[in-house]
């Protein structure tokens, strides 16, 4: 039995059952209120117009538009049926005569070894199974030209450490007794659906990694990666988040956005 391939399997049930409240159901990086330091990367990114780029791990496709406005090439990848369906839906004319769209794992791109420029995997790089993820970097930096960029967002689980945290002290300043403050900080942080050791979080039959920021620059260093910067993606307190209307005088949360390069691509090929 391949344990990997099943649990993808799995995972892309899940995934593909999500698709129409993927929305309502996860953080849009992507929103007008959000700092994304995403924006500012892309537009350094010189002769883009003669240039290929990979959207890996695409989900419903909200970054595929301005990518086929910008990109002479677009390829849009996701394991998931139903959030590639969500995501053709969001193109037309020529903007989608530059889009390929490729139903797979993101660990399987020994096909497009040193065929993109720029890679992107936002909010992708979640597989619940470290060894996947390694696996994925790999192909990744194979997959890259000489020069090459990989940018990404992944989500952060010092992030919800740091709303537990306000939460728990907002407890105590009501008159709570302590471990009452730890209880109520706990089920509004849904504290319940993570693993804050190993970075996991699980919902609903989806499973996914969260990152720690020095595991960012561990994991992206061994797979070969240069030049690992990161920032954050700063997301504004709303009622998305428990008590978010209230915290507004706190800075506010964040995932982690991630940027690196690759002066000798191509040299490991993963398929």
């Amino acid at each position: 039995m391949n344990v990997l391939s099943d649990d993808l399997h799995d995972q892309d049930r899940h995934w593909s059952r999500h698709a129409k409240r993927y929305d309502e159901v996860f953080l849009d990086p992507y929103a007008p209120e959000v700092e994304n330091p995403l924006w500012a990367a892309l537009e350094a990114i010189p002769g883009a117009r003669s240039k290929t780029v990979a959207d890996l791990g695409c989900g419903t496709g909200p970054l595929l538009p301005q990518l086929a406005a910008r990109f002479k090439r677009v390829l849009a990848l996701d394991f998931a049926p139903g959030m590639l369906e969500r995501a053709r839906a969001r193109l037309a004319g020529e903007a989608a005569d530059r889009v390929t769209f490729l139903a797979r794992p993101m660990h399987e791109l020994g096909d497009l070894a040193g065929n993109v420029d720029v890679a992107l995997a936002v909010n992708s790089l979640v597989m619940p199974d470290v060894r996947v993820i390694d696996r994925t970097l790999q192909a990744i930096r194979a997959m890259l030209r000489p020069g090459g960029r990989f940018l990404g967002i992944v989500p952060s689980i010092d992030a919800i450490a740091y709303h537990m945290m306000l939460l728990y002290d907002r407890a105590l300043e009501r008159g709570l007794a302590l471990k009452d403050a730890e209880r109520l900080a706990s089920a509004q942080a849904e504290r319940r659906y993570y693993d804050f050791v190993f970075g996991r979080f699980h919902y609903q039959g989806l499973r996914q990694k969260f990152w720690q920021p020095f595991e960012i620059e561990h994991r992206l260093t061994q797979a070969g990666f240069k030049d690992v910067r990161l920032a954050k993606v700063l997301y504004p307190w709303s009622d998305v988040l428990a008590d978010g209307e209230d915290l507004s005088e706190y800075p506010r949360s964040w995932d982690w956005f991630f940027q690196a390069g690759c002066a000798d691509a191509g040299s490991r090929s993963v398929s």
